[in-house]
This record gives C-alpha cells, structure tokens and sequence, in this order.
C-alpha cells in the first residue's frame, strides 16, 4: 500500500501532529515506497511462477487458488480475462509468501506480480518496493566491480529517478519501464553484494531541486561535454546543465561506421542513393539535431534522434566524412549525454571523489536529501491544504 494512500483513511485535521509523530518514527521498510514497473506488454503469453507458494487473488482481493512452490503456469487472455491455470479474471494478483521471489517471463523479480489485459493480450507489471528495485537496477546499469563511490552515485541517481517517475507517471497502471525507456531492470538476477551495498550504503536519499526530486537522467558517456536538456529535447531545467565530461577512457568515447550511399538510402528512405549529408543545425556542443540528406532521387531533413536509430549509432554528437562513394560516420559517446555520465562517474571515482562530489558536478544547483523527510514535508503540506 502507498503510505501517502492509507493518509485518506484518517479523518479530521487534528490528526496532523500526530501524523508527523508516526511518520517520523516509521522505519525506510515501513515508510518504503512500492513501484509499479511494467515487464512485458501486449503479450499473449507468458510463464509465472514463484519460489515460495503464491496466493493468485482477483481485483476484488478475492483468492482464486495458489501457485505452489517452484511451480509454474502459463498466462493467457481468456474469457475476456487472464487464464492462469483453471484460475481466471479480468485481473490477476500473484503475491508469493514469506519474501518469495515471483518468475515472470524468464527471470525472478523481488515482489509480486499483477497481470492486467490490455489491447487482445496483457500486460504484465511488478510491484516492488523501491530499495529493492535499486539492488537490481545499479547491478543492470552499471558495472558492479566498478568504485564503490561510483556505484553509490548509480544509486542515488536511479532512486531519485524513479521517484520522480513515481510521482509523475504518464500511465495509470505502471511507473516505469524495465528497459532503457526508463532504466534498466533485470530482477534478482542482475543483483550483486557491491550493489546491495551501494543501495544500503544510500538508503533513502534523493537530489532535490525547490524540494523536489529531480528528473536524474543519466547516460554511459558523453564524448567528453554534456549537454542543456533544452538542447536536446524541450524545456530548460536548472539542474542539468552542460558541464565538461571526464570519460575519455570510456570504450565507446570514440567509434566510427562506415556505409555505402546505396546502404544509406535503403535505411533513410526516400531518397534514393545518397550523395550527401548535410548538417543543418547541431547543438553548442555539437550533437546532430537535424541533417539534410541529398539523394539522387531526392533530399529531406532528418532529425538527428531517428538518424541515430536508422543507422544504429551510439549518439548523436556525430561527423559525416565522404571518401567516394563511401560515407564514414565519426562519432563520441553514448546516449542522450544528458545528466550523470556512467564513465565519467567511474574516472572521477577512481581519482578519489565521492558519490556526492561526482553527483554535484553533473547535476547542476541541486540538495541532497533524505526520502524520509521529504515524504513527511509532502504529506503535511497535504493535510495542510
């Protein structure tokens, strides 16, 4: 349950004080935060299991049966619903016993698990709570042998993350993609002692900008400089800023391509063969926001964004060079190259700087706080009002 809905079950406002008391005094497992994290989606099939004997309820909380112990069912629509077994509803709770680990697709995840339709298959989301998200995601993110301080800064980065896309979620069944559309997450799977104590070593704490958590955007490398979010996508924020990138031992600091014009006409289209690209505008620090291509059937702009995804190219921040009738792509780091860098992390923690140290310089006018205390700022404020 999400503490800040439990708040509405108290009546009155002479609640407040004592409110704040009971708030205070919760611990970060019972003050946790649950997520909402969608695994797979549209899908007509998928295997769920648990490894300690599950409770399957419907979206009344009414009990359907049970999944045994390291057992398993196929998930599929039926009836209008999800089958699981002989077990159907229009909405399926799979909650395993005893801190049991739920399977789902082909990993174990911490949590439980809850299966919606959606469109003519189902989507399937984990609820899980935050901390327990983050052993997983630093372990997905970033290189669990790194430095320590380096991994600390992955954890205080992707929890400040998440909950900012816990409080501002677009959809209204989950949070979060596992994937690089939000970050990635792995399950039990990609955990590791490092990671753990990482996310131990950080419990709770956020960045903040006006006493909000900030949109932590984070990237592996950004070709030595990153970038003003309104450069990349809209609108300007305070705290990610272009600052000067240290990730020149990053493996994917510099990387070229090379295509043909007749390869680059088939992946661009509509065009024809290819016999010139143009860069038409590119940010302060260089990165392709849109390139004129000329064919020989025909020219058209193209956003830097979709070039990189028809071309599989690591960034934007990219050269084009014409040998012929060859093309060779030139180009710096990988990612968006906004906020943390993951390399640049990882050099400055190996010269001896910590987490917080690393974190200010990539996020730009930004306070540390505790998750604890902001919950309880943000709960009062609502009583308040």
């Amino acid at each position: 349950m999400y503490i800040k809905h439990s708040l509405f079950l108290l009546a009155g406002r002479n609640w407040g004080l004592a409110l704040v008391i009971w708030l205070f005094s919760l611990s970060p497992v019972q003050a946790a935060i649950e997520l909402r994290v969608a695994i797979a989606k549209n899908v007509n099939q998928l295997i769920v299991g648990s490894t300690t004997t599950a409770i399957v309820t419907d979206a009344s909380g009414k009990e359907l049966g049970e999944i045994p112990a390291m057992n398993s069912f196929i998930a599929q629509p039926g009836g209008g619903g999800i089958s699981l077994g002989k077990m159907q509803s229009g909405q399926l709770l799979i909650a395993p016993e005893a801190d049991g680990y739920v399977w789902i697709g082909d990993r174990w995840y911490r949590g439980s698990l809850k299966i919606m339709r959606e469109g003519s298959g189902f989507i399937a989301i984990n609820y899980v709570e935050l901390e327990d998200y983050l052993y997983s995601v630093v372990g997905s993110e970033a290189v669990p042998s790194w430095p320590k301080e380096a991994l600390k800064a992955q954890a205080v980065a992707s929890r400040t993350y998440a909950l900012y896309k816990h409080s501002t979620a677009r959809s209204v069944l989950y949070d979060l993609d596992a994937t690089q559309m939000s970050q990635v997450y792995k399950g039990v799977g990609n955990e590791y002692v490092r990671t753990h104590e990482a996310v131990n070593a950080t419990q709770g704490e956020i960045m903040t900008y006006e006493g909000k958590a900030i949109l932590a955007v984070f990237h592996s490398s950004s070709g030595g400089h990153t970038e003003n979010v309104e450069d990349v996508w809209t609108s300007p924020l305070p705290y990610l800023r272009g600052v000067i990138d240290y990730d020149q031992t990053a493996p994917v600091f510099q990387w070229t391509k090379t295509f043909s014009g007749g390869e680059l006409g088939n992946l661009i289209g509509g065009v024809g063969r290819v016999k010139e690209m143009i860069p038409e505008a590119t940010t302060p620090f260089g990165r392709v926001v849109t390139m004129k291509v000329v064919g020989d059937r025909g020219a058209k702009l193209v956003k830097g964004t979709h070039l990189r995804q028809l071309l599989g190219l690591r960034s934007t921040l990219f050269s084009v060079s014409q040998q012929g009738d060859n093309f060779q792509v030139s180009g710096r780091g990988f990612g968006h190259g906004l906020g943390l860098s993951q390399w640049g992390a990882y050099y400055m923690a190996t010269q001896g700087y910590n987490y917080k140290q690393i974190l200010t310089h990539y996020y730009q006018n930004i306070i540390f706080s505790k998750m604890e205390e902001k919950l309880v700022q943000v709960f009062t404020q609502d009583l308040i009002e």
